[in-house]
């Protein structure tokens, strides 16, 4: 079994503000693992909110792709990531990068996508957001109108920090008829989320992510109790073992595969979630498909969808699973999870 580990600072198209600041760059690591002849592609973009970064991920990644190796099978994706878990407990966003790469590596073997692999209907996948980053209100006015134009009818439209209201009352005129869900990333107080919550109601907001600190699950069980919104615990639920502290403080529970070790990992916070009741949705960074692919094709498993990471750069070395107006054509995969190197790619 061969490996290579790469490393992509890929430009986004334009750039993309959270309220923890604003980015134009995402610091990528691809895995491209070969066994037999067949190769398997895995990514991530790791978030120092996280812990992590690009250059300690690359650093990392050679020791766990050596447990790869000593077992010698990608089909052994339990024994492997239970080694991997065991070793780097810490280190999800590594871990993920491994996990997408070994999971398309033994799709491909089998030559079958990879949601076929687990059985999966790929009509029963969402359709994903388009992401609407802070900005000037004018500004997030025209990227939510070029989205809505693009054929996505469901915008998240980050907030977080001055005029609020401004921005999302602007987002709302211009795209009146999209469905617009909300994402503050932790930044409001509890008092300041149930008063946002009423102006997001009028605006007919169809869900708020994160309002509060990831620690302050007493706000966050505030908020979903004063607002018909659905509310959506992201930074407060990173694994499968919060779900259940979470699950009486929210509605939704959004899973990542790089804050939780990749998609087995994922698939267990989904199935934990789905036991206490709540829906569910998985979320991405801003990155290559080479990282988004495999929850692509986890999506026939959840709620909501918000895969927009690789369609926010401006370019990107790889191509995925393509997009049908706001869906992703799962059906479109021959194998594996629909990686492949894109010959057009001229960045770096």
């Amino acid at each position: 079994m061969n490996w290579t580990v790469a490393r992509h600072d890929l430009p986004l198209s334009t750039p993309f503000g959270i309220a923890r600041g604003t980015s134009d760059l995402a610091a990528t690591v691809v895995v491209e693992l070969t066994h037999e002849g067949t190769t398997g592609y895995g990514g991530v973009a790791p978030s120092s909110y996280y812990g992590e970064t690009a250059e300690t991920t690359a650093d990392l990644l050679p020791d766990l792709l050596g447990v790869v190796e000593a077992v010698g099978d990608p089909h052994a994706g339990q024994r492997i990531e239970r080694r991997l878990r065991e070793r780097w407990p810490d280190r999800p966003a590594a871990r993920s990068a491994v996990s997408g790469a070994v999971a398309d590596l033994a799709a491909r073997e089998l030559g079958v996508p990879l949601f076929r692999q687990w059985g999966l209907d790929p009509e029963a996948a969402p359709p994903t957001t388009y992401t609407v980053g802070i900005a000037a209100p004018e500004r997030m006015a025209e990227k939510a109108r070029a989205a809505r134009e693009a054929g996505f009818g469901h915008l998240k439209v980050k907030l977080g920090t001055d005029a609020d209201r401004e921005r999302f009352d602007a987002v709302r005129a211009a795209v009146p008829d999209a469905a617009l869900r909300v994402d503050a990333n932790a930044a409001w107080s509890p008092a300041e989320a149930v008063d946002a919550a009423e102006w997001l109601t009028s605006g007919g907001a169809t869900m708020l992510e994160q309002p509060v600190p990831a620690d302050d699950l007493a706000g966050l069980r505030r908020v979903a109790d004063a607002t018909a919104i659905p509310v959506c615990a992201d930074e407060a639920c990173v694994t499968a073992a919060d779900v259940p502290r979470v699950a009486d403080a929210c509605d939704v529970v959004n899973a990542k595969l790089q804050k939780c070790g990749g998609v087995r990992a994922a698939r267990r916070l989904l199935h934990a979630a789905d036991a206490h009741g709540l829906a569910t949705m998985l979320g991405c960074m801003v990155a290559s498909n080479a990282a988004l692919a495999p929850a692509v094709h986890l999506a026939p498993l959840v709620d909501y969808a918000d895969l927009d990471g690789a369609l926010l750069l401006e370019s990107d070395p790889y191509t995925g699973v393509a997009l049908d107006g706001d869906r992703f054509d799962l059906r479109s995969v021959a194998a594996g999870t629909g990686v492949a190197p894109d010959p057009a790619f001229e960045g770096e």
